[in-house]
């Protein structure tokens, strides 16, 4: 028995290597090209489910990694890619008979690439359902540049536009009506559009923002916000691609109907008293009941006040569903720093410290607030909405958010550790109902706090004031050069070293000045005449005003963040007053401009 049983494992073994040795006679002959083909036919039909759910999901994988890794010299390699990837986004393809052609369909729309003999792309057209085909730059541009990622971005993209409940027919309606919305965005991005407007002009003030046009399967985007710190990086970088905050324009299937309009709405070259352009009605005639309604949907999610959400929800009728409330400068802090870091920090910190040149180093306390309604916010990464008329109103609320949002994370640094003995200036920022907070400090020339309160208006008008205790001297700053300046910047840090500047340059020239008194009146005053204090206290010279801010570090730290205590700062919140203190006119306003400069200046010098 142990004999048969011997017997037959090595005949068994024969047998294997005998098939092995066939199969390897069979295709020796054989290019390894079409035994790939081979391998790639076997795996023609398209998934819609994950890869990793599919049971060929590891050989996939595996065949996109190496798709990856090599690089598409080939007609063949480059056929094989595209069919790839067409699988991956849940579409169909297939190979011309020339063999020179491949096409990416679905039942709403496909795209044609043509290639030369050496796999070098020569066009691609993109046609929709009852369309004729167009080129497309975009998807030429990508595949040239063997940028896969952004193609299959596309491939995506196309196959969301059509994922509306319903038949093929309820499917192109959707399509139809996003069409339509397009042509009313670009009819309104053009009322009252002078032929020399610049770009910035169009993204801070255009009623639709800074436009751009849906070309091939790139989707209609619309820029509505860009900082100030980006305005003075493309001015002085000419030709450098610098971009805002940008809004995607696209239609989504939803469970609940929803009237859209099948023709542009936007009455040519009229527009009410109030600027506004006018639409017609939305009748059964212009419109159409689908699962569906427009979006505007964001790169990176947006931290917005519940407040600002509830008006958006108003002006729009739909309400935003899924969204998690928060404390809002919880919510800006934590989207800083995933702008600014590339390591994962922890989103719990509250003290930053900022660094400016030809200035001690700052550390911003941020008070978080709590979730109460006015101190709430949520990230919110789409907005729906089905009327055109809707979204100038939105694109403004957005953009005083974004200004808001902007000051309080000019505040926000990925240090959070004071790594070196240097001087310490503390400043508290504190949340108030609304787009409006305070700015706690240590006066410069007195151990009082004094505060700065700043209220976002609108994203082109901001009111600031600057309180200080009754008997601490003035600040040398007016609240109209404030103002100006946290306009002209949107950064805390570099305003609050604007307040220093002018108040050590007027304690000094006071300083020189009571010098010179007292030199010229020293014979004629009795050696025992008693000096004021307050004299005093205001000529004191800048040296002695940078001893009063220096700290220690183990020992000043608890002193100081004891003094920003929050119940403190709202005690004496309510015993400041406004500085009545008046300033030599001309060299206030000189101090004003000489700053305004530095603010800009320094916005560059920070990075």
């Amino acid at each position: 028995m142990g004999e048969w049983e011997c017997s037959l494992g090595v005949a068994t073994v024969i047998s294997t290597n005998l098939l092995m040795e066939q199969l390897y006679l069979k295709y020796q002959q054989r290019p390894w090209t079409e035994t790939l083909k081979l391998v790639h036919f076997c795996m023609d039909k398209p998934r819609r489910s994950p890869v990793s759910d599919a049971p060929d999901g590891p050989l996939l994988s595996c065949m996109e990694k190496l798709q990856r890794t090599l690089n598409d010299k080939s007609l063949f390699s480059v056929m094989n890619r595209l069919e790839s990837l067409s699988k991956q986004k849940g579409l169909n393809s297939h190979v011309s008979p020339s063999g020179t052609a491949c096409y990416i369909t679905s039942n709403m729309f496909y795209i044609e690439v043509q290639l030369e003999k050496d796999g070098r792309v020569m066009d691609a057209k993109l046609a929709h359902l009852g369309e004729a085909p167009v080129i497309c730059d975009d998807l030429v541009q990508h595949l040239r540049m063997k940028n896969y990622d952004a193609f299959g971005k596309i491939l995506e993209d196309l196959s969301n536009l059509y994922q509306i409940p319903g038949n093929s027919q309820m499917k192109a309606k959707g399509y139809l009506a996003l069409q339509s919305l397009e042509k009313d965005l670009h009819s309104m991005s053009l009322l009252h559009r002078t032929q020399d407007v610049n770009r910035v002009t169009e993204v801070l003030h255009g009623k639709v923002g800074h436009l751009v046009p849906r070309t091939g399967g790139t989707p209609m985007n619309i820029e509505f916000y860009i900082s100030p710190y980006q305005i003075l990086e493309a001015e002085l970088n000419p030709g450098s691609l610098v971009c805002g905050t940008k809004a995607v324009v696209t239609v989504e299937g939803t469970d609940t109907l929803h009237k859209l309009p099948l023709s542009p709405l936007l009455v040519d070259s009229q527009a009410e008293e109030n600027g506004n352009p006018t639409f017609l009605p939305l009748t059964d005639e212009l419109s159409v009941d689908l699962s569906a309604y427009f979006l505007l949907k964001f790169h990176q999610p947006i931290p917005l006040s519940l407040s600002n959400l509830e008006d958006i929800q108003m002006l729009t009728g739909i309400q935003i569903t899924a969204l998690k409330l928060a404390p809002l400068y919880e919510l800006i802090i934590q989207s800083t720093l995933k702008e600014k870091c590339s390591e994962d920090l922890s989103m719990h910190k509250s003290r930053f410290f900022v660094s400016l040149p030809d200035c001690p180093k700052h550390c911003y306390f941020i008070n978080k607030g709590s979730e109460k309604s006015n101190l709430a916010g949520a990230l919110v990464s789409k907005i729906p909405f089905t009327h055109p008329k809707c979204v100038p109103a939105v694109i403004e609320i957005l953009r005083h958010q974004m200004a808001y949002n902007s000051l309080i994370s000019s505040c926000v640094s990925d240090k959070y550790i004071n790594e070196d003995d240097s001087e310490l200036l503390y400043f508290e920022v504190i949340p108030h109902k609304n787009t409006s907070f305070s700015v706690f400090f240590i006066h410069p020339m007195s151990e009082n706090l004094a505060c700065v309160t700043i209220d976002v208006v609108t994203s082109r008008e901001v009111q600031c004031n600057l309180h200080l205790h009754p008997q601490d001297p003035t600040l040398n700053s007016s609240d109209g050069f404030i103002s100006r300046s946290v306009k002209c910047c949107l950064s805390v840090p570099v305003v609050m070293r604007a307040i220093y500047r002018n108040a050590t340059k007027l304690e000094a020239d006071s300083g020189t000045q009571s010098t010179e008194v007292d030199t010229k009146q020293k014979s004629e005053l009795p050696c025992e005449q008693i000096i004021d204090s307050n004299r005093f206290e205001e000529s004191l010279s800048a040296a002695g005003q940078q001893d009063l801010l220096k700290t220690n570090k183990e020992s000043v730290p608890d002193c100081t963040e004891q003094r920003l205590s929050t119940a403190k700062l709202e005690t004496l919140g309510d015993e400041m007053e406004k500085s009545n203190t008046t300033v030599n006119t001309e060299t206030l306003s000189r101090v004003e401009e000489i700053n305004c400069a530095a603010s800009t200046e320094a916005l560059m010098k920070d990075k």
